[in-house]
């Protein structure tokens, strides 16, 4: 009787414990077919696409011939700009920019491309909400709206637009297409070639500004192995504080889950 007790206890303290701390979605569909191959979570709840945004922008910069290559424009990083590790500190070129997901090339993209631009392409890819109106009365959406922001995108929603992207259903170019896939950064798992994209923030508070005692962290790509390809996106919402950032764990955990998932 006391083993049952003690079983039943450790059960309880395991759903407690365990996946309590955070809401998690995991998503992977076939790229050729639409089959959804596993989808456990919050899949439809949408959250800041953050730095995952840096794909549409790509196809977006591409396509509107202010990037033109993996290595130009070499833009350099301004005093005014907001550079929060060593990596942003320094002259940045489009592959980088994904590698190091940093956000003023981004701010310093969308400026360039200019309000008009930037809310048609948004709107002709059909992304998330697509509301680019920033935070609340600081006329900051074309900088700022897909941090933690006005712009949202739920998991379904991210791989519907991969798939768009992978099978050449976007409205740009070519180039601005193959260019995007080229300079996504790079993993393997066991025998997989996973291109794919981190995306971190802070979830809202009550008062609707970013908590920032709860991350948020997604992972999107898509992953090929022979003939066979598949669109994934994670994201996990952290309940508690976290140390470690949120994306690097929706990464890590997902490359390591991959073949696991792949596998029924």
């Amino acid at each position: 009787m006391k083993r049952i007790a003690a079983a039943i206890l450790w059960s309880a303290l395991a759903l407690v414990c365990g996946p309590a701390w955070a809401d998690t979605c995991t998503l992977i569909v076939d790229l050729e077919t639409g089959r959804v191959i596993k989808r456990e979570g919050p899949c439809d709840e949408r959250s800041s696409p953050a730095s995952t945004f840096k794909v549409p922008l790509s196809l977006m910069g591409y396509d509107a011939g202010i990037l033109t290559s993996d290595d130009a424009p070499a833009w350099p990083c301004r005093p005014e700009y907001k550079a929060w590790n060593d990596a942003w500190k320094r002259t940045t070129t489009p592959r980088p920019w994904l590698r190091d997901s940093v956000v003023w090339y981004s701010q310093a993209l969308t400026r360039t491309m200019g309000p008009g631009r930037f809310k048609g392409y948004v709107n002709a890819f059909g992304y998330g909400n697509r509301d680019l109106s920033g935070d609340p009365g600081k006329a900051n959406g074309l900088t700022n709206a897909w941090l933690s922001s006005s712009l949202q995108i739920s998991p379904v929603e991210q791989v519907a637009f991969l798939r768009k992207l992978l099978k050449r259903e976007l409205p740009v170019s070519a180039h601005a297409r193959d260019m995007t896939m080229a300079i996504m950064p790079t993993f393997t798992s066991e025998g997989w070639a996973v291109r794919g994209k981190t995306g971190s923030g802070f979830q809202p508070g009550p008062n609707g500004r970013p908590d920032r005692s709860r991350q948020f962290g997604w992972f999107v790509g898509w992953a090929e192995r022979g003939n066979r390809t598949v669109l994934l996106a994670r994201l996990i919402k952290d309940e508690r504080k976290e140390n470690s950032v949120a994306s690097f764990r929706a990464r890590d955990s997902l490359l390591a889950d991959l073949p696991a998932l792949l596998s029924d």
